[in-house]
């Protein structure tokens, strides 16, 4: 991986871009004209929106800090001397039960509470930490993909998952305020019910008796208020949280 990306398009990083939001996520900013830096666990997908892709992704396990630190060299290797225009923090795990049910708070041992924290929480303030100069530089963004959990118990989102989520809507907040002088702006999302490959049961249930909708949300429609509070188009909007959730928590 040793080709940098030119500098004439802004650049986004996207954790957790394999599938899913965080795929919706990579092909709306491909298609706005950026380029697009890709990380998730698993290797480049043949299975991809833009040709020069596989230049552009890093493989890392954001669970293994070491994994983290040798990413985000990586990173640099393809910023060369550029600024980051946004960096997006969309991966996150969220543990079950055998039966696919949520796991509550004192049926989660701590090892997976711990787990589930460092994926969800802790992996985005590092890299948030470590690529903090690159946003300065062109006076950039952050947006973390929390939930809809973070704010209410939810029956499929289990404890742990609720948690990280609930603090990493804080920490949001807390970024926000330390970094606004610098012109680096974060702001966060929080989805409900999104239609991707893998729904719980119960999901139709729960749009038809709590999403004043009476739909599911597509990644697409996610993917668009990412770009919002990465862009521009949003330059005067930091420390916010915009819930994308067809009404469910009016």
């Amino acid at each position: 991986m040793n080709q940098s990306i030119s500098g004439e398009k802004p650049a986004v990083v996207v954790t957790g871009a394999s599938r899913g939001i965080g795929h919706a996520i990579v092909k709306h900013f491909y298609d706005q004209g950026w380029d697009v830096i890709t990380m998730a666990r698993t290797p480049f997908s043949t299975v991809c929106p833009w040709a020069e892709g596989i230049v552009k992704h890093v493989t890392v396990d954001l669970s293994d800090n070491t994994s983290i630190a040798d990413a985000i060299q990586s990173l640099f290797g393809l910023l060369g001397d550029n600024g980051l225009q946004a960096l997006i923090n969309n991966a996150g795990i969220s543990p079950k039960k055998s039966d696919g049910s949520r796991m509550a708070a004192c049926e989660t041992d701590v090892e997976t509470f711990l787990a589930v924290q460092q994926v969800n929480l802790v992996a985005p303030l590092v890299l948030s930490q470590t690529l903090l100069p690159r946003l300065q530089q062109v006076k950039g963004s952050i947006v973390n993909v929390s939930s809809i959990a973070a704010s209410r118990t939810h029956p499929f989102a289990g404890a742990a998952y609720a948690v990280s989520k609930a603090a990493l809507t804080t920490l949001t907040r807390e970024l926000a305020h330390e970094l606004a002088e610098t012109g680096v702006r974060v702001n966060s999302i929080a989805p409900g019910e999104i239609e991707t490959s893998i729904l719980s049961p119960g999901t139709a249930e729960v749009v038809q008796s709590d999403v004043p909708m009476k739909r599911l949300g597509s990644p697409k429609e996610v993917a668009e208020v990412v770009y919002f509070l990465a862009s521009s188009q949003s330059s005067y909007v930091t420390g916010s949280e915009i819930p994308i959730n067809g009404g469910q928590h009016i």
